[in-house]
């Protein structure tokens, strides 16, 4: 058997980056179990480094599921409805929460089977297919990884559209010191402010090392926690009594709602780093508990409170509907700096997927130039598309029922199911088989009718 365990410089600079890219497959690697016996110490043969305790990795879960999205949950809140969404973003919660540990589970169960270290997200999806006890799938043990590479990049590339978007609406809000609730009037505006943007994100995206970046990261969360505690102040100032608020509102808006609460909350692509780089791995139940609670209560403190106090021309960001005084007007214009250096993080994780593949075609010797044509064209498209669909919380939705429910739902009971079907084995009345259909057709679920939803709300919007 022959694997690639060693991480290389650049993906030890990701350990603490939001959002870390999968590692590159082993080139001609195949996994296979090993014909010894003995016990296998995972922790013990990694490679020796610098590693997050407790307190670090729960504080890097946090960072890799809160981002743009907790800006547009007030929006989603008023697409379902106060108590509905209350109720359900815990639902999802506890749900997201137990596939994280699920798809952690599968992992060290593949570590200890295959005898290797340490494994990314695609590599657990590759190597769970390639040694599964059924020999008729293995050969797609490949388009397994491929498919989760793919919903990564689309995840991540399409965060990017959302936060270009963000931070259009904010210079726009700071610039023109207008609330418009109607954006449908303003749309031709906002874009105008989106193709604006296009020059300062690509010069930044041209930054090909995170040790710039990187550090605004911890003072994003500042500015985040500060977003939070403005949204309930500013929002108790305008609520109206709480009997009026709608507690559900249809169908459509429920599973737009779904989206958008799987989008904001949402961790899977950070799990396997996060856990790859901890002391001790086996505290990780107790890091996905507590770093899901805490994303959980700033999610719906916002969601709950943002559209409570702003109510139904509530518009997103959530920092748009602050009044116009010094404070909530330099909080708006530090979020903006924040987001727009977030964007060359996030552009930075899918962006290293996509050119380890397209790399092999050109010249070694060309690559620093054909690296920066890449980027550009990447830039230009997301761009495109932020301008072709302007609406932060349908989009927020897309992605969140196009792309998550696929790799935070459906890819982990696949895992968990390939992995535990001969050992431990399906359970008493075949119980483990049952969970893990019932977690595949609500990711399926979800992924339909979440999409269906969302791209009618885009469509209505254009």
């Amino acid at each position: 058997m022959e694997l690639s365990t060693k991480k290389t410089d650049k993906q030890s600079r990701l350990d603490n980056v939001t959002k870390p890219p999968p590692q590159p497959p082993p080139d001609g690697s195949k996994y296979t179990v090993p014909s010894e016996k003995e016990p296998y110490d995972f922790v013990a043969n990694r490679v020796p480094r610098k590693r997050n305790n407790f307190l670090e990795a729960t504080g890097h879960l946090i960072k890799g599921c809160l981002g743009g999205g907790i800006l547009g949950i007030h929006e989603a809140f008023m697409k379902s409805g106060l108590w509905t969404s209350l109720f359900v973003s815990v639902i999802f919660g506890i749900y997201i929460s137990y596939c994280l540990h699920m798809l952690v589970s599968a992992a060290q169960k593949l570590y200890k089977m295959l005898h290797v270290p340490e494994m990314s997200y695609p590599d657990v999806a590759e190597a769970a297919l390639q040694v599964c006890p059924f020999p008729s799938i293995r050969k797609y043990s490949k388009w397994f990884r491929y498919a989760v590479d793919l919903t990564i990049c689309i995840d991540l590339f399409g965060a990017c559209c959302v936060y270009q978007i963000i931070i259009a609406k904010t210079v726009k809000d700071i610039i023109e010191n207008t609330h418009d609730t109607q954006e449908v009037v303003d749309l031709n505006r906002l874009r105008l402010y989106i193709l604006a943007l296009l020059i300062p994100i690509l010069l930044l995206c041209m930054i090909r090392s995170l040790k710039y970046l990187a550090p605004f990261t911890l003072v994003a969360d500042v500015f985040i926690v500060a977003c939070v505690v403005a949204t309930i102040v500013y929002g108790l100032r305008t609520a109206p009594p709480i009997a009026t608020v709608p507690g559900w509102k249809d169908a459509l808006g429920f599973f737009e709602f779904c989206g958008i609460v799987v989008f904001s909350m949402e961790g899977i692509g950070v799990i396997l780093p996060i856990e790859n780089n901890m002391q001790n791995p086996q505290q990780y139940l107790m890091v996905i508990t507590c770093g899901m609670t805490i994303v959980l209560l700033f999610l719906i403190t916002v969601g709950f409170f943002g559209y409570w106090g702003f109510g139904e021309n509530s518009i997103s960001p959530v920092t748009l509907n602050f009044p116009s005084d010094l404070f909530p007007t330099v909080l708006k214009g530090l979020m903006g700096v924040m987001i727009f250096v977030t964007f060359a993080l996030n552009f930075w994780a899918p962006f290293n997927l996509v050119w380890h593949y397209v790399s092999k075609k050109h010249d070694p010797k060309k690559h620093w130039i054909w690296e920066r044509v890449y980027r550009a064209g990447f830039i230009v498209t997301i761009t495109a598309i932020a301008i072709g669909f302007p609406n932060i919380g349908n989009l927020m939705g897309l992605l969140g029922a196009f792309a998550l429910s696929n790799m935070g739902f459906i890819f982990p009971a696949i895992i968990d199911l390939l992995v535990v079907w001969e050992k431990p084995g399906l359970g008493k009345w075949k119980w483990r088989l049952w969970k893990n259909i019932f977690i595949i057709i609500v990711g399926i679920l979800l992924f339909f009718a979440g999409t269906y939803s969302n791209v009618k709300g885009l469509i209505l919007h254009l």
